[in-house]
């Protein structure tokens, strides 16, 4: 049963960019419509607009209609209740205080879509890509179960480093998938910065990024894990070693993967496992799937940062150079846009799923 009425989404962190990148995906949505936009308390009581002067970072220009809106303390969550069917999450906060505060969203029955990472280790949430584990949803009940909810839970997306590699690696899992080599070189927009207020990335590549090559090596197991008495089971293989750069680019994450398999497949084998593969996500005709999952590229020089990220619409994982390795089995490129698929872009696809799926109503 699929509702006439739009769903009233709730955005927590909507003065951030990741909360901005929401607003502008869900403003004509068709499940959806933005019925409260949430902050911090230093935000709270004043109309958006003036929350986000002078530091609305999209592209797309604020409509009226949410700049006229008020501004709900995050606190506040018997106000939100009244007001939303849910909530996307997107906030910057201690990682305990994240946890808590999505827990207390949940707890108040009203379910949760996390951009943030502090409930990712926990396994009874789900760590959704639409394409690749929509069944993991199947551990909702026993997360509800714990939580002492009849509608609330909290699902999660993952790290946006993994992104552009993880789609490209799922449909090769069937040639047995040992071991893998990535670095990922990543966008300012990963962490919230421009060049304008990032002025030291310029001309610059920084080989650190706190946290992410752990979340890199670690979250693709939870993906590829089985639902087992509702939790969910890491899968054991293949091991990831990972190293992730900060590069001077706007948007967009890119990758380069060295993989080694149980049984080497040949290279038109490769090629045709990214050509046929339909994820959940496209059987569904979800709204922001794109309509092709992967698309690789034969030119030598793709793909591109600035002229591949907004393929679909920012949505589509592009894949390149493809080769034999001297060391590995095969190498190859990726990359996705890191605040569109990685960030807020996946969590409205996951969203999306759970919509489907009868989760959130």
């Amino acid at each position: 049963m699929f509702l006439m009425e739009k769903l009233r989404a709730g955005i927590v962190g909507a003065t951030g960019m990741v909360g901005q990148r929401f607003i502008t995906l869900i403003e004509d949505h068709p499940y959806f419509e933005l019925a409260a936009v949430i902050a911090s308390p230093s935000s709270a009581g004043k109309p958006y607009g003036e929350a986000v002067k002078g530091r609305w970072k999209m592209k797309t220009p604020l409509s009226a209609r949410v700049a006229a809106m008020e501004v709900i303390d995050s606190n506040d969550i018997d106000t939100i209740r009244g007001k939303v069917d849910f909530v996307f999450c997107a906030v910057n906060m201690p990682k305990a205080d994240v946890k808590a505060l999505e827990e207390a969203y949940a707890k108040a029955e009203i379910p949760v879509v996390s951009n943030n990472s502090a409930n990712r280790g926990m396994d009874d949430v789900p760590m959704l890509i639409p394409e690749i584990n929509y069944a993991h949803t199947a551990v909702i009940a026993a997360q509800k179960a714990r939580l002492g909810t009849k509608k609330g839970f909290i699902a999660v997306k993952p790290n946006c480093s993994i992104q552009s590699y993880v789609p490209a690696l799922e449909p090769l899992r069937g040639f047995g998938i040992k071991a893998v080599s990535v670095t990922t070189f990543q966008a300012i927009s990963g962490a919230g910065k421009t060049f304008e207020t990032f002025p030291e990335i310029i001309d610059n590549v920084i080989p650190y990024i706190g946290g992410e090559e752990e979340k890199s090596e670690q979250e693709p197991l939870k993906i590829w894990g089985s639902v087992k008495d509702g939790r969910i089971v890491n899968a054991a293989v293949p091991v990831i070693s990972a190293q992730c750069i900060r590069v001077p680019v706007s948007d967009g994450h890119l990758a380069t993967v060295s993989v080694s398999f149980e049984r080497k497949p040949t290279r038109d084998e490769i090629l045709s496992a990214w050509d046929n593969y339909v994820g959940e996500a496209q059987r569904l005709s979800l709204p922001h799937a794109p309509e092709k999952f992967i698309t690789y590229f034969e030119a030598p020089d793709r793909p591109q940062t600035k002229l591949d990220r907004e393929l679909y619409g920012g949505m589509g994982i592009s894949v390149g150079r493809l080769r034999e390795d001297s060391i590995f089995d095969y190498k190859f490129v990726c990359l996705s846009h890191n605040t569109l698929r990685g960030a807020a872009g996946g969590a409205v696809l996951c969203a999306e799923l759970l919509y489907k799926q009868g989760y959130l109503y």
